[in-house]
């Protein structure tokens, strides 16, 4: 089961622009950051010594360390806090304590009812809520993503701006997905370090609830949806990038990978970057088996497709709360 993710703090927004994502791209704001008032404590009740002897070893010694009571003005440690404040306090920590077992027990697939629902419901806003350059980083680093261990590096060339679904997958597809809504698709185009191929990612972020979603992901098993050509999803083509010639005809490999935690569909889909057409793309499961060897498989596009795919569903887990996932 893939580990859960939790809701992220409000604020940001993720908004097309034609600016930070080459041509044809967009870039999200982040939203505007608060500031808090800063407070310089009184010199008369600073740290205090007293001037060393005017001869032999000098003497040092140091007075109380000084805080800030609840309305920012100077009081040394160690002050008994007010009942009130202590009381407080101790109230704001029990509630921490209770809401970081909440999220820890929805993390390892054990949700209590309450939490988990409203963070199931809250993860999807994240498409307008977490900055581009979170969602799909400039560069993404693929530790042992290569076929045989290989390590890989992609370059982020081109971002979509943030749409519904029309057109971004083939009918079939856009059909078995119809379920679970479309509220929000965001999308990316990445080159490998050869500049040898193109891979677009995507998020799909959906308008199902947790059961709707175990049910198109138990579908999607059961039936094989990931696996038919007949139901791909589409890359981004942007102009002016190494992927402008990024047709359908031109797609290779594939991933689709439907989250029980989260209302998000993540795919990926990848081709070469010389534009050629491929006439039997094949599912990247299929492609990184160890004995395949057609030319998509030995071109390692499944790995491309999967290697992708995987590390940017890591990022959106990593940017919305703590994650159980080992880093690679």
């Amino acid at each position: 089961m893939r580990p859960p993710v939790t809701a992220p703090p409000g604020g940001g927004g993720y908004e097309a622009s034609g600016s930070g994502a080459g041509p044809g791209g967009a870039s999200y704001p982040t939203g505007s950051q608060g500031s808090s008032a800063q407070f310089s404590p009184d010199p008369s009740l600073s740290w205090s010594a007293p001037t060393p002897p005017a001869s032999g070893r000098p003497v040092v010694s140091f007075g109380e360390p000084e805080g800030y009571d609840q309305q920012a003005r100077p009081r040394p440690l160690g002050m008994r806090l007010r009942p009130r404040i202590a009381a407080a306090a101790c109230v704001v920590l029990g509630v921490g304590l209770i809401g970081g077992a909440l999220t820890g027990s929805w993390l390892v697939g054990e949700p209590g009812d309450g939490g988990a629902r409203d963070t199931f419901a809250a993860a999807g806003s994240l498409w307008h809520g977490v900055p581009v350059d979170q969602l799909f980083p400039r560069t993404v680093i693929g530790k042992g993503a290569g076929p045989g261990g290989a390590d890989r590096t992609w370059t982020r060339i081109a971002v979509a701006p943030d749409s519904g679904c029309t057109g971004a997958f083939d009918p079939l597809l856009r059909k078995a997905l119809a379920p679970v809504g479309c509220r929000r698709l965001l999308r990316a185009t990445y080159t490998d370090a050869t500049q040898s191929h193109v891979t677009t990612v995507g998020l799909l972020f959906t308008d199902a609830d947790a059961t709707a979603m175990r049910s198109l992901d138990g579908r999607f098993s059961k039936e094989g949806l990931d696996r038919r050509t007949d139901l791909m999803p589409r890359p981004y083509a942007a102009k002016g990038t190494k992927a402008a010639g990024f047709g359908n005809d031109q797609r290779a490999s594939w991933t689709i990978s439907v989250l029980t935690d989260a209302p998000v569909v993540v795919y990926a889909v990848s081709g070469w970057a010389d534009h050629r057409t491929v006439d039997e793309p094949q599912p990247a499961e299929e492609a990184m088996e160890s004995d395949a060897t057609t030319a998509v498989a030995q071109a390692g596009l499944g790995h491309e497709a999967q290697g992708l795919a995987d590390r940017i569903e890591r990022a959106l887990r990593k940017n919305v709360g703590p994650s159980t996932e080992q880093p690679s």
